[in-house]
């Protein structure tokens, strides 16, 4: 990534992402300068609040641009879930959405492909599920994603991880810059552990927000997208 705001959030994704390795994460992306790529792991070992045990979970999964439409995500697809046929998983398992949003798996393309909604999470969630066994346990979400209870009560309170290079600049800056221009509290909570991650109030963990304890995003907040989310706020 050339925009040297986000250097330090490139760092800690490439350091979170050697942590998972070591746990058994898969990382694949075709040759190009381009954002072409997926992550998966065991469930067990992921960093959302589900249980999957004996699944890979896709952590991330995205083909951009001009790279879409030429069978590259189909591919990267594939070779998940041969994968996880030949450690034998019981299928395959990612986070998606009703309908299709910022930051998460295309569901539709996921569906056509052969995965099935398992599980729902609030306000919009849905847990994906590609079984090769119609016996296999059901994968589902956690408690805490179903209840989404942000710890604190008042103000604006965002939940982060390193699992993406944009959250490090957009918490610490854009927050800041929010926090000073509405005059709000505004609380910073860096999920930093795997258990933490497994329980968080949201079913995306890279990023959620909520304000006054209601859940109102899970992208990333700049200053224009936190202007629009303020006037529904005063209404």
């Amino acid at each position: 990534m050339s925009d040297k705001r986000m250097a330090r959030g490139v760092q800690q994704k490439k350091a979170w992402l050697q942590k998972r390795i070591e746990e058994g994460l898969v990382f694949k992306k075709l040759d190009v300068n381009g954002k072409v790529f997926i992550e998966y792991l065991p469930a067990e070992s992921a960093w959302v609040p589900i249980i999957a045990p004996g699944y890979f979970c896709i952590n991330c999964f995205w083909v951009s641009g001009r790279f879409k439409g030429k069978g590259h995500g189909a591919a990267l697809l594939d070779e998940c879930i041969q994968n996880a046929k030949i450690n034998g998983k019981h299928g395959v398992v990612v986070i998606s959405s009703k309908k299709k949003r910022p930051y998460l798996s295309d569901g539709s393309y996921l569906k056509k492909k052969g995965f099935e909604v398992c599980d729902t999470a609030p306000p919009y969630f849905e847990l994906l599920v590609y079984k090769f066994d119609a016996e296999a346990p059901i994968p589902q979400f956690h408690t805490s994603a179903k209840e989404m209870h942000a710890e604190t009560q008042e103000g604006l309170v965002v939940y982060y991880t390193d699992q993406c290079p944009f959250t490090d600049y957009y918490v610490h800056q854009e927050l800041k810059e929010i926090e000073q221009e509405y005059d709000i509290s505004v609380q910073r909570n860096k999920i930093s552990t795997r258990e933490a991650a497994q329980t968080a109030p949201c079913a995306f963990t890279t990023y959620s927000a909520f304000y006054n304890g209601q859940f109102i995003t899970h992208e990333i907040i700049n200053k224009k997208k936190f202007e629009k989310l303020w006037k529904t706020f005063k209404k």
